[in-house]
């Protein structure tokens, strides 16, 4: 079963998983077109595989348990999830719903019905996280480690990797259609850095990691060195046979907010060791909780439930080793956040490179 099935990282992790002709294959999404197309194309693909396509909210603990209690699937992949930095700073509410309580959701059925494996697919953004999308995935990384830790037959293991070139919403696709019209292409800061990894390589080390996990541990992919996002733009617009400052231009816009410069794959007091796989990680000395973790968890869970927005923000900040709210929030669901009165952007005013 996959969870997030329609989306960048989910479907490819079904077109892999496929491949390996598991018995069944259980597509679970929460977005019906993605859905319809991504069982169009398995179909096509795979005709002779059994394919399970579902409707449903991970954070809906009813049809979860319907789906995971009819079919048991052995192993689960939970790929859902938000994802987008600057939209989940202006909606911390449904970043917890989903980031935080849908894992707890879908990893306390994988437990209560006897699911062999149950892999989190986790994020670079929940290292010291400075946005509410990467504290949110920082708790989802410590609700498994929490159920690995209890008496059971499933392992819950997360894998932590950067970001995949060509997914949804992610840089290349954005510059391109900037290149196609405007010619501008933005770039937050002439600084920022990011780990990237090519999607089919990722999904396939998610398989590797999820299978040599014995529980509870935080996988980390090797992605190798940073880069520069002004350099992505340069060599994106040398290799459309364009000429920066003739045929196109970089405009920097500052960073946004939740944003940091670069990204980083372990926290600190973290340390990795070697695996069997030259590119992936274990994560050693992972962070422990404390006797009122579950309380204070439960206790955010049902402030987002409740829609405080400045609740959410206050309790993310209280469970999140590193987190610190950039932004306040006044009360009204519909009002922009206003910058903590001690800290500020840091980012240059926005200008162009020719």
């Amino acid at each position: 079963m996959v969870t997030g099935a329609a989306g960048s990282i989910g479907s490819e992790l079904c077109r892999q998983i496929a491949q390996r002709s598991p018995g069944r294959l259980i597509l679970f999404e929460i977005a019906e077109s993605p859905l319809f197309y991504l069982e169009m194309e398995m179909r096509n693909a795979f005709p002779g595989l059994e394919l399970v396509p579902v409707i449903g909210d991970v954070r809906d603990p009813g049809r979860i348990e319907e789906i995971v209690r009819a079919h048991r699937p052995a192993i689960i992949f939970h790929a859902a999830a938000y994802k987008h930095v600057p939209m989940m700073e202006i909606h911390p509410v449904e970043a917890v719903k989903t980031n935080v309580l849908g894992t707890r959701v879908v990893a306390e059925a994988a437990a209560r019905f006897g699911v062999d494996r149950f892999v989190l697919v986790s994020t670079d953004k929940a290292v010291r996280p400075a946005n509410v999308m990467g504290a949110t995935k920082r708790l989802a990384e410590l609700v498994i480690h929490n159920l690995g830790n209890r008496e059971g037959p499933t392992v819950f293991v997360a894998v932590r990797f950067g970001n995949v070139l060509g997914s949804v919403g992610s840089v290349i696709p954005i510059f391109r259609r900037q290149l196609s019209t405007t010619g501008k292409l933005t770039v937050t800061h002439a600084e920022a850095s990011r780990y990237f990894m090519l999607i089919g390589e990722a999904a396939g080390l998610i398989l590797q990691a999820g299978a040599m996990g014995e529980g509870g541990e935080v996988f980390v992919l090797d992605m190798g060195e940073p880069v520069k996002i002004v350099d992505l733009a340069k060599n994106l617009i040398r290799l459309s046979g364009k000429v920066l400052g003739v045929d196109a231009e970089i405009v920097f816009t500052g960073l946004r907010p939740g944003e940091k410069l670069h990204e980083e794959l372990i926290v600190e007091g973290e340390d990795v060791s070697g695996t069997t796989h030259p590119k992936v990680m274990k994560l050693i000395g992972n962070e422990k909780m404390p006797p009122s973790w579950a309380k204070e968890l439960e206790e955010l869970i049902v402030c987002a439930i409740a829609g405080e927005h400045a609740g959410v923000v206050e309790k993310l900040d209280a469970l999140v080793k590193g987190y610190r709210p950039m932004y306040e929030f006044h009360g009204d669901p519909e009002a922009t956040w206003d910058l903590a009165p001690d800290l500020t952007l840091r980012s240059p005013p926005s200008k162009s490179v020719h």
